[in-house]
Protein backbone atom coordinates (compact mmCIF):
# COMPACT_ATOMS: atom_id res chain seq x y z
CA UNK A 1 0.00 0.00 0.00
CA UNK A 2 1.55 3.27 -1.15
CA UNK A 3 1.04 6.34 1.05
CA UNK A 4 -0.28 9.51 -0.56
CA UNK A 5 -0.80 12.38 1.87
CA UNK A 6 -2.59 15.38 0.36
CA UNK A 7 -1.92 17.42 3.49
CA UNK A 8 0.24 20.41 4.40
CA UNK A 9 1.43 18.96 7.71
CA UNK A 10 2.10 15.20 7.56
CA UNK A 11 5.29 14.27 9.41
CA UNK A 12 7.26 12.93 6.44
CA UNK A 13 5.91 14.48 3.23
CA UNK A 14 3.51 17.22 4.32
CA UNK A 15 2.92 19.83 1.62
CA UNK A 16 4.65 17.90 -1.18
CA UNK A 17 1.44 16.58 -2.77
CA UNK A 18 -1.16 19.09 -1.61
CA UNK A 19 -2.02 20.16 -5.17
CA UNK A 20 -4.16 17.71 -7.18
CA UNK A 21 -1.70 17.65 -10.10
CA UNK A 22 1.25 16.77 -7.85
CA UNK A 23 -0.82 14.21 -5.96
CA UNK A 24 -1.92 12.42 -9.12
CA UNK A 25 1.66 12.39 -10.40
CA UNK A 26 2.75 10.86 -7.09
CA UNK A 27 0.04 8.20 -7.39
CA UNK A 28 1.31 7.37 -10.87
CA UNK A 29 4.81 7.06 -9.44
CA UNK A 30 3.67 4.75 -6.62
CA UNK A 31 1.79 2.56 -9.11
CA UNK A 32 4.86 2.35 -11.36
CA UNK A 33 6.93 1.38 -8.30
CA UNK A 34 4.60 -1.57 -7.77
CA UNK A 35 2.10 -0.38 -5.17
CA UNK A 36 -0.99 -2.61 -5.19
CA UNK A 37 -3.14 -0.04 -3.36
CA UNK A 38 -2.93 3.77 -3.15
CA UNK A 39 -3.94 5.08 0.29
CA UNK A 40 -5.06 8.71 0.14
CA UNK A 41 -5.40 10.87 3.24
CA UNK A 42 -6.47 14.49 3.56
CA UNK A 43 -5.85 14.95 7.28
CA UNK A 44 -2.53 14.54 9.05
CA UNK A 45 -2.56 11.99 11.88
CA UNK A 46 0.91 12.74 13.22
CA UNK A 47 1.10 13.27 17.00
CA UNK A 48 -0.39 16.65 17.91
CA UNK A 49 -1.78 17.36 14.44
CA UNK A 50 -4.64 19.85 14.24
CA UNK A 51 -7.98 18.35 13.13
CA UNK A 52 -9.43 19.20 9.72
CA UNK A 53 -13.15 19.59 9.09
CA UNK A 54 -14.90 17.17 6.75
CA UNK A 55 -15.54 19.71 3.98
CA UNK A 56 -11.86 20.59 3.74
CA UNK A 57 -10.83 16.95 3.81
CA UNK A 58 -13.28 16.16 1.00
CA UNK A 59 -11.98 19.14 -0.99
CA UNK A 60 -8.45 17.75 -0.73
CA UNK A 61 -9.09 14.10 -1.54
CA UNK A 62 -12.04 13.85 -3.94
CA UNK A 63 -10.45 15.44 -7.06
CA UNK A 64 -7.36 13.26 -6.55
CA UNK A 65 -9.36 10.05 -6.14
CA UNK A 66 -11.49 10.86 -9.17
CA UNK A 67 -8.44 11.34 -11.39
CA UNK A 68 -6.51 8.34 -10.07
CA UNK A 69 -9.52 6.06 -10.61
CA UNK A 70 -9.81 7.38 -14.16
CA UNK A 71 -6.10 6.96 -14.93
CA UNK A 72 -5.40 3.77 -12.97
CA UNK A 73 -8.65 1.75 -12.90
CA UNK A 74 -6.80 -1.46 -11.96
CA UNK A 75 -5.13 0.05 -8.87
CA UNK A 76 -7.55 0.16 -5.91
CA UNK A 77 -7.73 3.42 -3.99
CA UNK A 78 -8.09 3.42 -0.22
CA UNK A 79 -9.47 6.43 1.65
CA UNK A 80 -7.58 7.14 4.86
CA UNK A 81 -10.17 8.89 7.00
CA UNK A 82 -12.10 8.51 10.25
CA UNK A 83 -15.01 10.66 9.04
CA UNK A 84 -18.03 8.89 7.58
CA UNK A 85 -18.92 11.74 5.22
CA UNK A 86 -15.39 11.76 3.78
CA UNK A 87 -15.38 8.00 3.29
CA UNK A 88 -18.82 8.14 1.65
CA UNK A 89 -17.69 10.87 -0.76
CA UNK A 90 -14.53 8.93 -1.59
CA UNK A 91 -16.45 5.71 -2.24
CA UNK A 92 -18.79 7.67 -4.49
CA UNK A 93 -15.78 8.69 -6.60
CA UNK A 94 -14.54 5.11 -6.97
CA UNK A 95 -12.46 4.41 -3.86
CA UNK A 96 -12.47 0.71 -3.06
CA UNK A 97 -11.47 0.54 0.60
CA UNK A 98 -11.77 2.45 3.90
CA UNK A 99 -8.73 2.86 6.17
CA UNK A 100 -9.98 4.22 9.50
CA UNK A 101 -7.36 5.05 12.15
CA UNK A 102 -10.12 5.33 14.77
CA UNK A 103 -11.16 1.71 14.27
CA UNK A 104 -14.70 2.50 13.06
CA UNK A 105 -15.63 4.14 16.37
CA UNK A 106 -18.11 6.39 14.58
CA UNK A 107 -21.31 4.31 14.07
CA UNK A 108 -21.93 6.24 10.85
CA UNK A 109 -18.69 4.80 9.43
CA UNK A 110 -20.06 1.30 10.00
CA UNK A 111 -23.14 2.29 7.97
CA UNK A 112 -21.01 3.67 5.13
CA UNK A 113 -18.78 0.59 4.97
CA UNK A 114 -21.78 -1.76 5.02
CA UNK A 115 -23.68 0.20 2.37
CA UNK A 116 -20.72 0.20 -0.03
CA UNK A 117 -19.69 -3.37 0.89
CA UNK A 118 -16.20 -1.95 1.35
CA UNK A 119 -13.17 -3.67 2.84
CA UNK A 120 -12.22 -1.84 6.04
CA UNK A 121 -8.93 -1.41 7.85
CA UNK A 122 -9.56 -1.33 11.59
CA UNK A 123 -6.63 0.36 13.29
CA UNK A 124 -5.89 0.45 16.99
CA UNK A 125 -5.15 3.87 18.44
CA UNK A 126 -5.01 4.93 22.08
CA UNK A 127 -6.66 8.34 22.35
CA UNK A 128 -6.59 10.77 19.41
CA UNK A 129 -3.73 12.21 17.33
CA UNK A 130 -3.80 15.20 19.67
CA UNK A 131 -3.42 13.08 22.86
CA UNK A 132 -2.11 9.65 21.85
CA UNK A 133 1.56 10.18 22.74
CA UNK A 134 0.95 11.66 26.19
CA UNK A 135 2.40 8.83 28.30
CA UNK A 136 0.51 5.86 26.77
CA UNK A 137 0.20 2.96 29.23
CA UNK A 138 -1.02 -0.60 28.69
CA UNK A 139 -1.56 -3.61 30.91
CA UNK A 140 -0.27 -5.75 28.02
CA UNK A 141 0.08 -3.84 24.75
CA UNK A 142 -0.53 -6.77 22.40
CA UNK A 143 -3.17 -8.35 24.62
CA UNK A 144 -5.02 -5.04 24.83
CA UNK A 145 -4.87 -4.62 21.04
CA UNK A 146 -6.19 -8.15 20.48
CA UNK A 147 -9.09 -7.49 22.88
CA UNK A 148 -9.90 -4.26 21.01
CA UNK A 149 -9.91 -6.10 17.68
CA UNK A 150 -12.20 -8.84 18.95
CA UNK A 151 -14.73 -6.24 20.07
CA UNK A 152 -14.49 -4.36 16.76
CA UNK A 153 -14.77 -7.54 14.68
CA UNK A 154 -17.93 -8.51 16.56
CA UNK A 155 -19.42 -5.06 15.88
CA UNK A 156 -18.52 -5.30 12.18
CA UNK A 157 -20.14 -8.71 11.90
CA UNK A 158 -23.34 -7.34 13.46
CA UNK A 159 -23.27 -4.51 10.90
CA UNK A 160 -22.82 -6.86 7.95
CA UNK A 161 -19.17 -5.94 7.30
CA UNK A 162 -17.21 -9.03 6.25
CA UNK A 163 -14.02 -7.73 4.61
CA UNK A 164 -11.85 -6.82 7.59
CA UNK A 165 -8.15 -5.94 7.82
CA UNK A 166 -6.44 -5.34 11.16
CA UNK A 167 -3.77 -2.71 11.79
CA UNK A 168 -2.12 -2.64 15.25
CA UNK A 169 -1.41 1.07 14.82
CA UNK A 170 2.36 1.32 15.06
CA UNK A 171 3.12 4.77 16.53
CA UNK A 172 -0.48 5.59 17.46
CA UNK A 173 -0.52 5.86 21.23
CA UNK A 174 2.55 3.67 21.73
CA UNK A 175 6.06 4.19 23.02
CA UNK A 176 9.06 3.02 21.04
CA UNK A 177 9.21 -0.05 23.26
CA UNK A 178 5.52 -0.79 22.63
CA UNK A 179 6.08 -0.64 18.86
CA UNK A 180 9.03 -3.01 19.02
CA UNK A 181 6.98 -5.45 21.12
CA UNK A 182 4.08 -5.29 18.65
CA UNK A 183 6.40 -6.25 15.80
CA UNK A 184 7.92 -9.05 17.88
CA UNK A 185 4.49 -10.46 18.80
CA UNK A 186 2.61 -9.67 15.58
CA UNK A 187 1.80 -13.35 15.08
CA UNK A 188 -0.55 -13.11 18.09
CA UNK A 189 -2.63 -10.66 16.05
CA UNK A 190 -2.49 -12.66 12.81
CA UNK A 191 -3.91 -15.64 14.75
CA UNK A 192 -7.24 -13.83 14.84
CA UNK A 193 -7.61 -15.02 11.25
CA UNK A 194 -7.83 -11.68 9.43
CA UNK A 195 -5.27 -10.01 7.14
CA UNK A 196 -2.97 -7.75 9.13
CA UNK A 197 -1.56 -4.47 7.83
CA UNK A 198 1.56 -2.84 9.24
CA UNK A 199 2.69 0.73 8.61
CA UNK A 200 6.03 1.52 10.26
CA UNK A 201 7.29 3.74 7.45
CA UNK A 202 9.74 6.40 8.74
CA UNK A 203 8.01 6.56 12.13
CA UNK A 204 9.51 8.07 15.25
CA UNK A 205 10.20 4.78 17.05
CA UNK A 206 12.70 4.02 14.29
CA UNK A 207 14.35 7.37 14.92
CA UNK A 208 14.45 6.79 18.67
CA UNK A 209 15.79 3.25 18.30
CA UNK A 210 18.43 4.12 15.71
CA UNK A 211 19.08 7.77 16.60
CA UNK A 212 18.09 9.02 13.16
CA UNK A 213 16.03 11.92 11.72
CA UNK A 214 12.98 11.19 9.58
CA UNK A 215 14.87 11.50 6.28
CA UNK A 216 17.30 8.73 7.30
CA UNK A 217 14.87 6.04 8.44
CA UNK A 218 14.43 4.05 5.24
CA UNK A 219 16.69 1.15 6.26
CA UNK A 220 14.89 0.91 9.59
CA UNK A 221 11.57 0.95 7.74
CA UNK A 222 12.67 -1.95 5.53
CA UNK A 223 13.86 -3.95 8.53
CA UNK A 224 10.61 -3.38 10.43
CA UNK A 225 8.47 -4.31 7.46
CA UNK A 226 10.53 -7.42 6.70
CA UNK A 227 10.02 -8.57 10.30
CA UNK A 228 6.29 -7.85 9.96
CA UNK A 229 6.02 -10.06 6.87
CA UNK A 230 7.96 -12.83 8.57
CA UNK A 231 5.46 -12.59 11.44
CA UNK A 232 2.49 -12.87 9.08
CA UNK A 233 1.59 -9.36 7.88
CA UNK A 234 -0.40 -9.38 4.64
CA UNK A 235 -0.20 -5.67 3.73
CA UNK A 236 2.67 -3.24 4.18
CA UNK A 237 1.89 0.49 4.12
CA UNK A 238 4.89 2.57 3.05
CA UNK A 239 6.10 5.80 1.46
CA UNK A 240 8.67 4.12 -0.81
CA UNK A 241 6.78 1.36 -2.61
CA UNK A 242 9.70 0.11 -4.69
CA UNK A 243 12.13 -0.55 -1.85
CA UNK A 244 9.49 -2.05 0.42
CA UNK A 245 8.15 -4.29 -2.34
CA UNK A 246 11.64 -5.72 -2.86
CA UNK A 247 12.04 -6.36 0.87
CA UNK A 248 8.61 -8.00 1.02
CA UNK A 249 9.36 -10.23 -1.95
CA UNK A 250 12.56 -11.47 -0.35
CA UNK A 251 10.80 -12.14 2.96
CA UNK A 252 8.05 -14.04 1.12
CA UNK A 253 10.66 -16.08 -0.76
CA UNK A 254 12.28 -17.07 2.52
CA UNK A 255 8.92 -18.09 3.96
CA UNK A 256 8.01 -20.11 0.87
CA UNK A 257 11.35 -21.93 0.93
CA UNK A 258 10.38 -23.58 4.24
CA UNK A 259 7.16 -25.06 2.87
CA UNK A 260 7.11 -28.63 1.46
Amino acid sequence: MGILNVTPDSFSDGGRYLGAKDAVARADDLAEQGADIIDIGGESTRPGAAPVDADEEIRRVVPVIREIVRRRPKVPVSIDSCKASVADAAMGEGAAMINDISGLRDPAMLDVAARWNAPVVIMHMKGTPQTMQKRPVYRDVVGDIVAFFKERIHLCEKSGIEKIILDPGIGFGKTARHNLEILNRLDEITRLGYPVMVGASRKSFLGKTLGLPVEEREEGTLAAHTIAVMKGAAIIRAHDARKNLRAVRLAESVLKSAKP
